[in-house]
């Protein structure tokens, strides 16, 4: 589709998800395109539904609209249903069952892994973010405040703020754009970026402290077990930027962060220096993402993970 009015012909119901554990792309684009409705089209009835998105995020207007849940909607009908930032049906956060009722399914994202789900398709893995895949699927003209101020936050997180190879000049030029509504952007930044509270600080600092290099230095791996997770009094939420954090060290190319989600059940997150396709080892362990960041779902023990994770990689950076 060229524009995003194509797909609201006869349309009266929109659902709108993100996927599990949303992040600062997934909430930007999902509030970006419910603000746009809400503000262009009144007539619409539209809905969001996200997992409980952290309260970093506050400040994106109408975050008190969104659906956390399905309890007491679960035979909703919906004439239309857009995911926005999810790879993968299966990664379709608490609305999934919404998505396979509705009458028009629609998939906007921009994962190189994503192979289309959707009745209708609008993938662009060269983009550096759904909400600016998003953003070129809009009317400018039409856009507002409050939905500018959610697609800029959706893309500063997406490409790092502005530091990952998929940044491009039309990325770029787009922030330039939403910048001119007025918003302040580097409040945004700080605040949903980089502020960390002194807890999340600490465990930084612990996940540095105990980080091991492997592979002659060029992978790092750091790692939280659920026993330290709960004696900080930390969930997943909180442990956003450890693997950033991570991939700057010297030398580096691949950076890991395993985190024990439950008992011999671990989140992993990859980040790469450009080396090393990591959406393919995620992919390879049924996740998926992008060339320099990926992650994925693994059971066993820790070791069992790690070893798993790092000889993938190894056959990359041996050119297998």
């Amino acid at each position: 589709m060229e524009r995003i009015h194509e797909i609201l012909e006869n349309v009266k119901t929109v659902g709108i998800a993100g996927h599990l554990r949303p992040d600062g792309d997934c909430i930007g684009s999902c509030m970006g395109f419910y603000l746009y409705l809400k503000h262009n089209y009144p007539e619409l009835e539209a809905d969001v539904y996200l997992e409980e998105p952290k309260p970093v995020f506050s400040y994106i207007a109408h975050m008190d609209d969104v659906f956390h849940d399905i309890q007491g909607r679960e035979d909703m009908v919906y004439d239309l249903f857009v995911t926005l930032d999810v790879s993968s049906k299966e990664r379709i956060g608490v609305a999934g069952p919404l998505f396979d009722i509705a009458k028009k399914t629609v998939c906007i994202d921009h994962h190189v892994s994503n192979h289309g789900f959707g009745q209708i398709n609008h993938i662009r893995g060269e983009i550096s973010s759904a909400s600016e895949v998003l953003y070129n699927l809009l009317e400018p003209d039409k856009i507002e405040l409050e939905a500018a101020t959610a697609i800029y936050t959706g893309i500063a997180h997406d490409t790092g703020v502005f530091q990952y190879s998929t940044t491009s000049p039309d990325t770029m030029r787009i922030a330039g754009e939403l910048m001119k509504y007025g918003f302040n952007f580097s409040k945004i930044i700080d605040h949903s970026f980089y502020e960390k509270t002194y807890v999340q600080n600490q465990v930084m600092g612990r996940v540095l402290a105990e980080s091991i290099m492997l592979q002659d230095g060029k992978c790092i791996v750091g790692y939280m077990k659920r026993k330290d997770m709960d004696f900080y009094g930390v969930t997943g939420k909180d442990l956003d930027g450890v693997v950033s954090q991570l991939r700057l060290t010297q030398g580096v190319e691949v950076a890991i962060f395993v985190y024990e989600f439950e008992p011999q059940f671990f989140k992993v997150s990859l980040r790469s220096n450009g080396i090393v396709d990591v959406s393919k080892v995620a992919v390879f362990f049924g996740g998926g993402g992008h060339m320099r960041a990926a992650g994925c779902d693994m059971r066993g023990s820790m070791y069992d993970v790690i070893n798993n994770l790092t000889a993938e990689i190894e056959k990359q950076l041996l050119g297998e």
